[in-house]
């Protein structure tokens, strides 16, 4: 095990050495770098469970009205598409939308026994009370998520393989670069960017709620990753910039090429009569590298955001540029600051729950404090 540790805020042992914890001089040894993004933590809170918030009795005809639009869908735009009904082309961006939402529940569990784990290794009492309150937050994402998926479906879809294997090697890596990397930077960045897209997108008026409230959360979960990268980055020999960026790569490569791959959506297909290995032909000779660059050119497309939070976070060298560029305009990407799509957002709903949680005393508060 490589266990690369820059600043003592995320200094780690192993998960079994609950002892370590114990230790009398670890209480007073407690970082501040966490304290704006725990402390915010009661402008954004928000309970699922409670209609002021959010309602999931709020209908939608799901048998009628297209959830999403053709455009975030590359088999649609392929000629096998043509033979399907108007009804049949409801269902299948339908049945993609539940199988997309239902990969973030299974993110979302990740992300909860993710952060769950690193209250076992991180020794910074500030760092560990930031994860913790990950942990409750990540908790009512699972809640929220469960709750829609069956008031619009009635259950999710089980989780795809590459994308189960992904949050399982990082959910259970002793090491604490790929935890933050894999989850808080990489997955976090893909959910911003998701979130974004289906707010700005979906007719589907709940969906937009949800997402929105959940951005308020994620918005600091990303902050998180960002303060580990700032200060552990420029301080890694080359060959430790090498692990981490190269864990960056695989984890990029394989979101890339198999988070919306029919071959993990077999069950899509099939409900629609279409076999999934056609579909797969169809959209591979359709849809290239030339429209995955056109698509990073949007800002919420997840992958441009991914790039951009390795970017940024100064993960990307000369050593892997090369492959980033072959999809976005890395100088483009750069000159963009280190503001994310969604924050927007996500400070919007801030407001509106500081509406709630607070009413008048919320005016003037500043929003994302964690900057």
């Amino acid at each position: 095990m490589v266990q690369i540790t820059k600043d003592d805020a995320y200094d780690a042992v192993r998960p079994d050495d609950f002892p370590a914890m114990l230790e009398v001089e670890r209480y007073g040894r407690r970082s501040t770098a966490f304290d704006k993004i725990i402390s915010a933590t009661h402008d954004h809170f928000w309970d699922p469970l409670d209609k002021k918030y959010i309602d999931f009795e709020m209908p939608f005809d799901i048998e009628n009205v297209q959830m999403l639009p053709d455009e975030m869908f590359p088999f649609l735009q392929t000629k096998l598409s043509e033979k399907l009904t108007p009804k049949q082309k409801i269902h299948y961006v339908s049945q993609s939308a539940r199988w997309s939402l239902s990969s973030i529940l299974h993110g979302e569990q990740g992300a909860l026994a993710l952060s769950a784990s690193l209250c076992h290794v991180l020794k910074d009492p500030g760092a560990q009370e930031y994860a913790a309150n990950q942990t409750r937050e990540e908790a009512r994402h699972v809640t929220a998520f469960s709750a829609f998926i069956k008031a619009r479906w009635g259950s999710p879809l089980p989780v795809g393989p590459i994308l189960g294997d992904l949050l399982k090697e990082m959910v259970l890596a002793p090491e604490v670069y790929k935890k933050i990397v894999g989850m808080q930077m990489l997955v976090e960045g893909l959910a911003m960017g998701a979130f974004a897209t289906l707010y700005q997108k979906s007719a589907d008026p709940l969906m937009v709620k949800l997402c929105q409230l959940v951005m308020t959360d994620e918005a600091f979960h990303h902050k998180f990753g960002k303060i580990w990268a700032d200060r552990t980055i420029p301080k890694l020999t080359p060959e430790e910039h090498n692990i981490v960026e190269d864990w960056a790569a695989q984890c990029f490569q394989t979101l890339l090429f198999n988070l919306i791959n029919p071959d993990q959506m077999k069950q899509v297909y099939n409900d629609i009569g279409v076999d999934w290995e056609e579909a797969q032909a169809a959209i591979v000779e359709g849809f290239g590298d030339d429209y995955r660059r056109e698509q990073m050119k949007q800002s919420a497309n997840i992958f441009r955001v991914l790039i951009k939070t390795l970017l940024n976070a100064g993960i990307i060298s000369d050593r892997t540029r090369a492959y980033y560029a072959m999809y976005v305009d890395m100088n483009e990407l750069k000159q963009e600051g280190d503001r994310m799509v969604g924050d927007d957002i996500a400070e919007d709903g801030i407001r509106y729950l500081q509406s709630i949680n607070f009413g008048d005393a919320s005016k003037g508060k500043s929003l994302l404090a964690a900057e």
